[in-house]
């Protein structure tokens, strides 16, 4: 099995952190990437296997797919064990909402932001903020006083997990109306295969002289 990520890559970081939970051997292949040309050229691979010229993309022998989502189901089907899905269907299919949201509501206003860094004032960057917090608010009281998001460990907190780590980059991070969330937080980090992903973006953006958020230098340095 091959992994195509990318160092800054959210949704590759999904993917790779998911396989580590399962406990599959696989190869990680990190794409070229540069600060100021990004992903320019594209990896030939990734250009031939997925028409949206993005990572990932994984090869398991005669099998070529890409988007994380997807990446889930084929580990979550190809070793049911341990369950990153809960077994009931009401359950499961709030947990797959929840992962969706974080990709398709959360993450696209995080997107906004990456293009106003040098304008945090203006009104669409405010807008964007805002969006976020509302986010983590819904979070918030989601949670109560579960451990994990959708009752059981699952997809849903990796993915969440990954979009709000871009989400404190971006100057849109958790606040102090969000403490059961940060304290979820502290657990996803203490996560082996969760700490092994992010511990390697937090090394990369060091060093590249990008600032850390606090609980990604943690991170780093656990």
């Amino acid at each position: 099995m091959r992994l195509y990520s990318g160092p800054l890559s959210m949704f590759g970081a999904k993917a790779e952190i998911a396989a580590h939970e399962k406990g599959i051997d696989f190869e990680l292949v990190m794409v070229p990437f540069e600060m100021k040309t990004l992903y320019q050229p594209k990896h030939p691979e990734v250009v031939r296997i997925n028409p949206k010229r993005q990572v990932p993309v994984l090869v398991d022998g005669d099998l070529e797919i890409f988007d994380s989502t997807q990446i889930f189901e084929y580990l979550e089907t190809l070793k049911p064990e341990p369950a990153l899905w809960p077994p009931d269907a009401k359950a499961k299919a709030r947990a797959r909402l929840l992962e969706h949201k974080s990709d398709e509501v959360y993450f696209p206003h995080i997107i906004r932001l990456m293009g106003l860094q040098a304008t945090p004032d203006d009104p669409l960057a405010v807008e964007a903020r805002a969006a976020a917090t509302a986010c983590y608010d819904e979070m918030e009281r989601l949670i109560g006083e579960r451990d994990w998001l959708a009752g059981s460990y699952s997809y849903a907190d990796i993915a969440f997990y990954m979009a709000q780590l871009f989400g404190a980059r971006m100057t849109a991070p958790m606040a102090e109306a969000h403490p059961r969330l940060q304290r979820w937080r502290d657990r996803m980090s203490a996560r082996p295969a969760v700490a092994k992903v992010a511990g390697a973006m937090a090394r990369y953006l060091r060093s590249q002289g990008r600032p850390l958020p606090e609980f990604l230098a943690k991170v780093m340095s656990a």
